[in-house]
This record gives C-alpha cells, sequence and structure tokens, in this order.
C-alpha cells in the first residue's frame, strides 16, 4: 500500500512540474533563427508561458488529496478492535523474539547466571529437606511473597509510559485505609498476625468503645506509618524499577548510534520544538522545564520529580539515559525519592483521609448536599458499621459490604483488562516497526 502511494504522489508531482520542465527545456535548447518566423509577442522578446487547464489542476489536486486520505489510513495505530488477528499474531511474534532476545542478553553473565542458579537449587533443597527448620523457613518464604507482590504491583504501576495499572489506587491506598480504620477502631495496631495482611481483625478482647474507645484517642500518625511501611516502601521500590525500562532504551541508543526507539523519539522530537519555543505548547514546555532541571541539576533534580506525583518523570528517564548519567545515580535518586519521600506524603495523605474525626465531619458535609445528601447518609453509615463489626466478630458478617466490594472487584477487572489491552497492542505495534525496519534495510 505504501509503495503504491508514494508512486502516486510522485506522478502527481511529475505532472505538476512537466509544463515548467518543458518550458526550461525550451529556454535553455539552442534556437536556430527563422527568417520567417513571427517576431515575439512581447516587447522584450519574451513568449508568455503556457497556461494550465483548469481540469488539470483539479485532477492533480483530486489525487493529492487521494494520497493525504491513503496516507492518513496507513497511519492509524494497530489494536486489538481494528485488527484482532493480526494484533494477536503479531503480538506473539514480539512477544516471542523479546524472550529469545533476553535470554541471549542472560547468557552474556554466565557468572552471575551459574551463582543465581547454585542459590536456587540450594534453597529448594532446604526447603524440601525435612526438619525443624521448615516452619520458620515456610514464615521467610510467606514474607518474601508478600513483599514481592508489593513490588509487582509497584512495577506495573510505573511500567508502559502512562498505560501503567494505577495499583496504588486499587490496592495500596484502601490495604493503609484499612489499617487507619481498623488501628482508630480496635485501639491499637497489633492485629493478630495469621490472618494479617490478608485479613485485618481487632486482638481478642477489644471491643468498640470503652477502653478500646479511650485508646483509640491514643493512636497516631507514626503508629499507622510504621505499621504499613514495609508494604509502601516495597510498593515504592517497585515503581523505582518500573523507570529502568526508558532509561536502558535511550541509553543503549546513545552508545550503539542506533535507530532510536519509540520512547527516545519524544526525546528527539521535543529537542526539535526548541529551535521554534514560540510554537511550543504549555504541556511541551513542562517536559522541557523536567528535561533541563534533571540535565543541570543532576541527582538532586531527579530526585525532586521522584519524589512528588509527576506523570513526566519517564521523560527524566529518557534524559538521564541520552546523557549517559551512571546508572546508581539516576535509581538511587529515584529509589529514593519514591520509595521513601514520594510513600512518606502518599502514607499521612490517606490516614489523614481516614482517620475517624475526618470521617465524621466528611459525613457531617454529606449531609448537606441537597437532595442526595440525607439519602446518602443511611447507607454510608451502614457500610461503616458493617466495618467496625466486622472488626470484631472475624468477618462473620460479610453481607453488608457485598455490593461495594462487588462493584469494586469490577472495577478492578476492567483496569486490569484495558492494561493487557495496551500491552498487546504495543507488542503488535512493535513488531510492526520490526517488519517495516527489515524491508527498509532489504
Amino acid at each position: 500500500m505504501s509503495g503504491e502511494v508514494k508512486m502516486t504522489r510522485r506522478r502527481a508531482k511529475t505532472k505538476h512540474s512537466q509544463p515548467n520542465g518543458s518550458e526550461m527545456s525550451s529556454s535553455t535548447s539552442p534556437v536556430s533563427p527563422d527568417p520567417d518566423a513571427s517576431p515575439p509577442s512581447s516587447p522584450e522578446g519574451h513568449q508568455d508561458p503556457p497556461q494550465e487547464s483548469p481540469l488539470l489542476e483539479a485532477e492533480q489536486e483530486k489525487v493529492l488529496e487521494i494520497v493525504e486520505k491513503c496516507e492518513k489510513v496507513e497511519k492509524l495505530p494497530l489494536v486489538l478492535w481494528r485488527n484482532p488477528i493480526t494484533v494477536l499474531q503479531y503480538s506473539s511474534c514480539e512477544l516471542v523474539l523479546s524472550l529469545l532476545e533476553g535470554a541471549q542478553a542472560l547468557i552474556r553473565y554466565r557468572v552471575s547466571l551459574a551463582i543465581t542458579t547454585a542459590i536456587l537449587v540450594l534453597l529448594v533443597s532446604v526447603h524440601n529437606f525435612p526438619g525443624s527448620h521448615q516452619e520458620s523457613l515456610f514464615d521467610f518464604e510467606k514474607y518474601l511473597l508478600w513483599c514481592g507482590w508489593w513490588v509487582g504491583l509497584g512495577i506495573l504501576s510505573s511500567v508502559g509510559l502512562g498505560t501503567g495499572l494505577h495499583t496504588f489506587l486499587l490496592y495500596l491506598g484502601p490495604h493503609i485505609a484499612a489499617v487507619t480504620m481498623a488501628a482508630y477502631e480496635c485501639g491499637t495496631t497489633d492485629f493478630p498476625a495469621p490472618p494479617y495482611p490478608s485479613q485485618i481483625l481487632c486482638p481478642p478482647g477489644e471491643e468498640a468503645g470503652g477502653e478500646g474507645g479511650a485508646r483509640a484517642l491514643q493512636i497516631t500518625i507514626w503508629a499507622i506509618l510504621s505499621k504499613v511501611r514495609v508494604e509502601a516502601f516495597c510498593w515504592g521500590a517497585g515503581t523505582a524499577i518500573g523507570e529502568l525500562p526508558p532509561y536502558f532504551m535511550a541509553r543503549a541508543a546513545r552508545l550503539s548510534g542506533s535507530e532510536p526507539g519509540e520512547d527516545t523519539e519524544e526525546f528527539l522530537e521535543l529537542q526539535e520544538k526548541l529551535k521554534h519555543p514560540e510554537k511550543m505548547t504549555r504541556f511541551e514546555r513542562m517536559k522541557y522545564s523536567v528535561q533541563q532541571l534533571v540535565e543541570k541539576v543532576g541527582f538532586f533534580g531527579i530526585l525532586a520529580c521522584a519524589s512528588i506525583p509527576n506523570p513526566l518523570f519517564d521523560l527524566a528517564g529518557i534524559t538521564c539515559g541520552h546523557f549517559l548519567i551512571p546508572f546508581w545515580t539516576f535509581f538511587g535518586a529515584t529509589l529514593i525519592g519514591k520509595a521513601i519521600i514520594k510513600m512518606h506524603i502518599q502514607k499521612i495523605f490517606v490516614i489523614l483521609a481516614f482517620n475517624q474525626q475526618l470521617v465524621e465531619t466528611s459525613i457531617s458535609f454529606l449531609v448537606q448536599v441537597p437532595y442526595l445528601g440525607p439519602k446518602l447518609e443511611a447507607p454510608v453509615r451502614n457500610i461503616l458499621a458493617k466495618q467496625k463489626e466486622k472488626l470484631h466478630n472475624g468477618g462473620a458478617s460479610d453481607q453488608g459490604g457485598s455490593i461495594l466490594s462487588s462493584i469494586f472487584e469490577k472495577f478492578v477487572l476492567l483496569m486490569v483488562t484495558y492494561f493487557v489491552v495496551s500491552i498487546v497492542n504495543s507488542l503488535a505495534q512493535s513488531y510492526e516497526k520490526r517488519l517495516a525496519k527489515s524491508k527498509h534495510v532489504d
């Protein structure tokens, strides 16, 4: 299709330039004097250029319009809902090729691979060997899996250049909110460990009100922060790890001198637009400010960009990779900013939003909303009461929050589906570029 479009455009340009070409050839070729020839019509001795017919101009305009339409059709991205069979085929091929390339790259580090394999074999042997150590080892493995779960959620949140799964809103935020409400209700953060963290229950003997209500006043923000610090740090570390692919891709393209990838092309386009800063949009100016901060300030510039919710941090990683900033400078600043500074800001925000006094204040404001407020007050208080009751009776009453939990589960399912579809589309588009590049080389 692209070859036909290029040939059509070439023919249109050729037709458009034929009169000028014929005129140039006639003017440059030597003309023998003809005694019978009539004198030139113009006083300067030049003939008038031939006029193009309106019909020919109309045809040329139609051809150019057809070419532009064909190019627009060709530029449409390859997505699942337009070409499902092609997208599935291309994404499968790209996934297999990526795995093969990753395996080839892994084989280069034979010493590290051998050490890792030996450690894994040793751990499996110790795990299967009978003895009194198995119970402690089982608890340690369970703890590592729990930490790995939060690290994986953090990676899913930041990887994908904006199409990531927002796992803070779906998992970590609700977990911190549940711990906060349980701490104020139970008057302590020492929840029974076997059900926790999969289920939060008050310790035996704790009842709502009375001594528990008095001890709830002693619950501080720092106590809740320390209770959720491990999972929050693991999630933040996962978000820092998820920022590494743009860095490595830009660094590899700069060192090898190969054709830049899709992520690096965005950075190079921004550099081209800097030649005409008056035409830049506000969003592009924000991107440029992030780039300047990272490029000029270095470690502390990366730390500042990573310490706040920043949707443009992908550009910071691309900038660091393009200018060959050392790995530990980039990753160290990103890890400190995302896993320590930014996570404490987010934790404090969630804890303040779900403390006992603020929840009651929010309900009182909700009642003042015309029409909807009085109707929503009873269901909201009912849900809170059911949640508090579950903390004391071991989760026996689950019917109260069944509707809310069902809605939340469907929302999570939609988010995960969107994330998977975006990954499939991205793989198919990468394979399409790979095919175009191979055809260009041939």
